[in-house]
């Protein structure tokens, strides 16, 4: 069994897609489900990802869990020998392993039912452009069938020791919205500035008031980031620039906060605009629901794990981390952990090579898990 689950793990590692566009990866879940046991199973399709339903023997409740199927944009250095095929994208956030757990728990519950129903969804563009909601709305206005009692998810850890699991009641991870800033002017001749708008200054000045949002306009008891990790301006050192470009992230543990911070911006950037007599457009882009853990499932997880005897239980404490999971458990009670992978590089990173011995490890334990729910 080890050896099985990680050559399927290798395969989805080799075929990174990205958002949406997940077809050799939806191809590769349908053609593995192919050999399972049929007679509990139920397939709906949902653009490039799917809920597989395995109905109970007896069932009262509905238990769900989900994993995410897409890959990230970076261009692989692990240098192992089953390295990403698609030249510039990667499973460096360790989709190809949580598409693996979920596998193995849909051929155990086809091969040998729980007592209640269980779905395993398979959830494209989780990294962006976010694909939980969509397919939350998609359940709720035409599968209402498929909407859970409960709900449950991991995420591995590079940072923990294989065998560990993690987590905590409440908030684990944040509000998060990506932040795109476009600022227009008038480019011109080095030697005749006054016959231009300079958007290189304007947009440096619009950075450093940026900087101020978190530190002035927020309550210092409420965690929150604003940063521009990129930015763009001009063309050669001779032209002064007509367009600049700033790309960064907004995370919040409060959804009020996440308005405020976004107001702020707003206000600073028409600031900005009179100023500089130029003109700024603002693209929040994909804006993911934090996650917050259902206090009771969350215990209840925790003492599983700590009576469990092959795992070994950790308290998290809530990050700066975005997931659109969120937006599953919004309205749905359930749990997302942690699951130790113990990599030298961390997640997003070109050179991230997960621990494989995690992955039967945290298979069964999954599976463990939702068998314990529905008894």
């Amino acid at each position: 069994m080890t050896h099985e689950l990680i050559q399927l793990r290798r395969k989805f590692h080799q075929i990174p897609e990205r958002g949406f566009e997940e077809l050799k990866t939806k191809q590769l879940i349908e053609k593995t489900i192919e050999t399972f046991p049929q007679q509990h199973i139920q397939l709906f399709h949902w653009k490039t990802g799917l809920v597989v339903k395995v109905n109970g023997t007896a069932s009262t409740k509905t238990i769900a869990w989900r994993t995410d199927i897409d890959g990230l944009p970076i261009a692989e250095q692990t240098e192992v020998s089953f390295a990403s095929e698609h030249a510039g994208f990667m499973h460096a956030c360790g989709h190809d392993i949580h598409m693996t757990v979920a596998l193995h728990l849909v051929k155990e519950l086809a091969e040998n039912p729980s007592r209640d129903d269980v779905l395993v969804f398979f959830q494209p563009a989780e990294e962006s452009p976010g694909g939980a909601l969509p397919m939350l709305q998609w359940v709720r206005e035409e599968q209402p069938q498929l909407e859970p009692d409960e709900f449950y998810a991991l995420h591995i850890a590079p940072e923990l020791p294989v065998g560990t699991v993690s987590t905590k009641p409440g908030v684990l991870f944040a509000n998060t919205s990506e932040l795109y800033i476009d600022l227009f002017g008038t480019e011109g001749h080095a030697a005749f500035p006054h016959r231009t708008t300079d958007m290189s200054v304007a947009a440096a000045h619009l950075l450093v008031q940026l900087q101020s949002i978190v530190s002035r306009s927020v309550d210092p008891l409420a965690p929150s980031v604003v940063t521009i990790g990129k930015m763009n301006s001009g063309t050669v050192q001779n032209i002064i620039s007509g367009h600049a470009r700033l790309e960064g992230t907004i995370r919040t543990f409060d959804a009020q906060v996440m308005k405020t911070i976004q107001a702020r911006i707003e206000a600073i950037a028409r600031g900005i605009e009179s100023s500089f007599d130029c003109r700024i457009t603002i693209d929040y882009g994909s804006a993911y629901y934090q996650v917050v853990n259902d206090e009771l499932l969350a215990n209840t997880f925790e003492s599983f794990a700590q009576k469990d005897g092959v795992v070994d239980f950790r308290l998290s404490n809530e990050a700066m981390t975005g997931e659109d999971f969120g937006y599953f458990i919004q309205d749905i009670p359930g749990v997302l952990f942690w699951a130790g992978a113990q990599a030298e590089y961390g997640l997003h990173h070109a050179k991230l090579n997960p621990n494989e011995a995690m992955i039967p490890i945290m298979a069964e334990f999954v599976e463990r898990w939702i068998r314990y729910r529905s008894s």
